[in-house]
């Protein structure tokens, strides 16, 4: 019978998550796994008593569907997408609705979105965001691809969403692969966030407080301007403990990644635009794996640091610290989402963005409302850290920035995001920065050119810097 109002494939925690909020909302849905064993498992298990149907095969999967079928894929990215996709194929039709609801890169979605409207069926390449929890309880959700199935999947999507004051923390981005970039931006921004904080966890551990006071203070922190998910589990971590002892301190100090930080700091190389905090914050994950080069290093190698110095950071100066470097990351993702919407002529809506991350996702924060308010009444907004609001908040937290960054490095404790935020903003607000002498440099041994101060821009000019090199130019010079 053909009643089931969306379809899952793939029964992983994030899909079983799922499908229980679609069932808790009142939809029906049918679900499939590659092993049958899975979906007998969780027929009997988590979903017992639900209206959640099994299928052990594709046949009788897609018979419960009603049309137009909404088929949703919660499989590891990559090869596995496709193939998938082209599993399904047979049993799809005209005006079907196929949906990658995984950490899929954003050209794959582009590519796909393409595939199949030559075959006439619809495709959605939807972020998640939330974890586990979020998928039980409410995450946020990033639709994009084609807008003709948007109104077919809405009612669902927004239905299981994280709701903050009644409005639901999922709307459509735009078409292509926009859904996914939108979501690899998040995950950028996430990593960031997490290196700042364990900078600062690190700066109090060397000053010698323990790990209840630490938690102590982010649940203080959690309490203002740094209210976050994020601050709040951190809270959590530090104070947990197995027969007496604090779990955090037995955990490896060597960080996993699963690749979408690094394809954020990708797209922002090909966009041009500066995400040094995010690009910091995968190198620092890179370089804590190299764990016994670290321990080598340190034994033989003199720092000639000062750890007293840290006695200068008192609390209010390090959450001054961690506020600012966190709004200059959210600053550079913004910046990313821009420039590569101009690329790939996506009409954004980064108002409506940032309440997506408001409820259900990692990085929901409770500045990102005042994120909203500065998009609204700039709309053509260049940079975040512009906008009034958040102009103030520069001027009440730099100082506390500076500070952090010069001391945490007489005492040599690494801080990478915290000090790569400061360079970006001190680089931002540089009238002049240096790079006069690179692109004389360049233009010395590559010819490559360059445009004058006296003369208007789009000018470009060649100096035969050692009466040998001629006129002749490599016409390269991009900026």
């Amino acid at each position: 019978m053909k009643d089931c109002d969306i379809g899952l494939i793939g029964l992983a925690v994030m899909g079983q998550n799922l499908v229980l909020n679609m069932n808790d909302k009142g939809f029906k849905v049918a679900v499939y796994n590659r092993t049958s064993s899975k979906v007998t498992e969780f027929i009997e298990g988590p979903a017992k008593g639900t209206k959640v149907k099994g299928c052990t095969d594709m046949a009788s999967f897609f018979a419960a569907l009603k049309r137009p079928r909404k088929v949703m894929m919660m499989v590891k990215a990559g090869a596995a997408v496709d193939a998938l996709i082209e599993e399904c194929l047979p049993y799809l039709e005209e005006g079907d609705i196929v949906i990658d609801g995984g950490n899929s890169l954003f050209t794959e979605s582009d590519r796909r979105v393409a595939y199949l409207e030559k075959k006439g069926i619809h495709f959605i390449g939807a972020g998640i965001s939330g974890g586990e929890e979020g998928a039980r309880n409410g995450p946020s959700i990033m639709p994009g691809g084609q807008h003709t199935a948007w109104p077919h999947v809405k009612p669902i999507f927004q239905a299981i969403a994280a709701h903050v004051d009644g409005s639901p923390c999922c709307e459509w981005v735009g078409p292509g692969g926009s859904g996914h970039f939108v979501k690899m931006v998040h995950n950028g921004i996430e990593y960031a966030d997490m290196q700042l904080i364990a900078e600062i966890y690190h700066i109090l551990k060397a000053q010698g407080k323990t790990n209840d006071q630490m938690g102590h203070l982010f649940t203080e922190w959690n309490k203002g301007k740094l209210n976050s998910y994020l601050i709040e589990i951190t809270s959590t971590i530090l104070h947990f403990k197995e027969k007496n002892h604090s779990v955090i301190d037995f955990i490896l100090d060597a960080a996993g990644q699963k690749g979408t930080g690094k394809w954020t700091v990708n797209a922002a190389l090909d966009a041009g635009v500066s995400a040094s905090s995010i690009a910091e914050a995968v190198f620092a994950r890179c370089i804590s794996s190299f764990k016994a080069l670290r321990e080598k290093a340190s034994s033989e190698l003199s720092t000639h640091s000062d750890k007293s110095t840290l006695k200068n950071l008192d609390d209010p100066i390090l959450e001054s610290a961690l506020y600012l470097a966190k709004l200059i990351t959210y600053a550079q993702g913004f910046m990313l989402m821009k420039e590569s919407a101009k690329e790939f002529k996506w009409d954004l809506d980064y108002g409506s963005i940032a309440m997506l991350w408001r409820g259900g996702c990692i990085i929901r924060s409770r500045f990102l409302g005042k994120i909203k308010e500065a998009f609204d009444k700039q709309k053509n907004l260049e940079c975040l850290l512009l906008a009034p609001y958040f102009k103030q908040e520069v001027e009440h937290n730099i100082k506390g920035l500076r500070l952090t960054a010069a001391h945490s490095a007489l005492a040599g404790i690494p801080i990478p995001a915290l000090a790569s935020s400061l360079t970006f903003f001190d680089s931002l607000t540089s009238k002049v920065l240096p790079a006069n002498l690179i692109q004389a440099q360049r233009d010395f041994f590559g010819a490559h050119t360059y445009e004058r101060i006296d003369k208007p821009r789009g000018e470009f000019f060649h100096t035969n810097w050692t009466g040998t090199g001629g006129n002749v130019t490599s016409s390269s010079y991009n900026v």
